[in-house]
């Protein structure tokens, strides 16, 4: 259970993979996927006298993300040298950003329930990647793929603004949502597209100083992001109401057993050793460019909610399901350019459309229906001209087979159109109610919900093509002796 006595402070560092063709400073692939070792380059493995060359798609790609979380763009930012040894590192070495990094501040909302929080970014910096250490494959060696090394990647560094697991998955599902809308990741988590390291310190409820931190590195899950958290959490509460010291360390997450556990001791700043990079010169960024990418951004995940829950009047559960992929929204808001019943638009682009893409493995860009034949079918309903059984169990899926025919002439040729002619329905009421005396007896002493009884035997000998609305009047009608003459 939670210790109420103590406060959780959280700050991330969320690492994206760009999605560029090609490396950050060479000419590599940057594909996921490939055989171990085949992406990779004399200027990538690091051999003396080559040299790096900045990747312009990642600058643009950094560029747009400080854009949309309202970062201030430097213009003139350089790349330094973070100087580390290990394995997978070929150069001894990582590009990065330390001094003048591409973008400072900026925040991201983040929904909460129905409520929405604001964490603050402290700056986003370009870097490139390191390879990857493979430690399963043997009981007695590790096996290096340099595939990864020199990716390029932006990370995103947070204020201590988050205060549980919850926030912090909230924060990751944002920011994967957000780098797909602005088409600069695909923010896969499973291919170590999206991953962050957690810093995670406690402090006494109503203290305002921070205290000591741990790291846990390279989380690439959110359901082992909220365990990591909720362990280290619990660790360190224990050890200072034990009276021990938290120590600043950087710490591995093994979610075979829920632990945390010690790989170093946290590193400071002056521990890398960083200088600047000699072989490239600063980006320096014009206004007209800044502005260019500014114009081409599209409407971002919270303007796109805002605008579907007030100017469409759709409740926070539609409008969450359809804002999750901008191409479902960019959908949706197509389709009520030619109908006004936006609740309707909705539940068919929910509850049949994206189902139907799932099912058949399609993405919307391919599904066979234009808005305007999706409308056409929501006015069919609207107007009483066919039920919404008929509609969605026998109308659309004979729409999706046969996409070229309009909705009106499929369903006339399915014999789906309901029967709204009065004298027909009339007499069709007159001759249950003749038959079922007892019943109208029982209705017209008090038992209204015998109007079902009705009905189900109205539907059975219109074959199912009687309007509700209009049959269901009759029936009342004659029960009440207030039908229209």
């Amino acid at each position: 259970m939670a210790n109420t006595a103590y406060e959780t402070i959280i700050g991330l560092e969320v690492h994206v993979q760009l999605a560029t063709a090609s490396k950050a400073f060479c000419a590599d692939d940057a594909s996921f996927g490939g055989e171990p070792n085949t992406q990779v380059s004399s200027i990538s493995l690091g051999h003396p006298g080559t040299l790096p060359k900045a990747n312009g798609r990642q600058i643009e790609f950094a560029t747009r993300l400080g854009l949309a979380l309202g970062c201030h763009i430097n213009a003139t930012n350089t790349f330094d040298r973070k100087n580390y040894f290990y394995a997978d590192l070929p150069k001894g070495y990582q590009i990065t950003q330390d001094k003048q990094p591409i973008c400072v501040g900026g925040e991201l909302p983040i929904k909460l329930g129905n409520s929405w929080k604001t964490i603050r970014i402290h700056h986003i910096h370009m870097e490139e990647d390191a390879g990857k250490s493979i430690h399963t494959m043997s009981p007695r060696h590790s096996f290096i793929d340099l595939n990864r090394a020199g990716v390029p990647l932006v990370e995103i560094v947070t204020e201590p603004d988050l205060r549980s697991g919850e926030e912090v998955d909230a924060f990751m599902t944002a920011m994967r949502q957000l780098v797909r809308y602005l088409e600069v990741s695909d923010g896969n988590m499973e291919q170590g597209s999206l991953r962050c390291d957690v810093n995670i310190s406690i402090r006494e409820q109503g203290a305002t100083m921070l205290n000591d931190r741990c790291e846990v590195k390279n989380v690439n899950s959110m359901k082992f992001a909220r365990q990591a958290i909720d362990y280290e959490v619990q660790r360190q509460i224990g050890l200072v109401e034990s009276g021990g010291k938290i120590k600043q360390q950087t710490l591995n997450f093994d979610p075979n057993t829920g632990v945390t556990s010690p790989l170093r001791e946290k590193e400071d700043a002056h521990d890398y050793r960083y200088f600047p990079e000699p072989d490239l010169p600063p980006i320096v960024l014009s206004h007209a460019y800044i502005e260019a990418v500014k114009n081409g951004l599209p409407a971002l995940p919270q303007a796109m909610y805002t605008h579907l829950t007030t100017e469409y009047q759709l409740s926070d559960y539609d409008a969450s399901i359809l804002m999750e992929e901008k191409n479902t929204g960019v959908f949706y808001l197509s389709l009520v350019q030619h109908t006004k019943n936006y609740k309707s638009a909705a539940n068919l682009v929910i509850n049949r459309i994206l189902p139907w893409c799932q099912e058949q493995r399609q993405s919307l860009s391919n599904f066979p229906l234009d808005a305007q034949q999706l409308a056409a079918l929501i006015q069919l309903i609207e107007e009483g001209k066919i039920s919404n059984t008929a509609a969605y169990q026998n109308l659309f899926p004979a729409m999706l087979a046969n996409p070229q025919q309009a909705p009106m002439a499929l369903a006339e040729s399915l014999n789906l159109l309901q029967n709204s002619d009065g004298d027909f329905l009339q007499k069709i009421a007159e001759e249950i109610l003749a038959q079922f005396p007892d019943k109208v007896k029982e209705y017209q002493k008090g038992k209204k919900g015998l109007i079902g009884f009705f009905m189900g035997e109205l539907m059975k000998r219109s074959k199912g093509k009687a309007d509700p609305k209009v049959a269901t009047g009759i029936l009342e009608g004659i029960l009440t002796g207030t039908e229209k003459k």
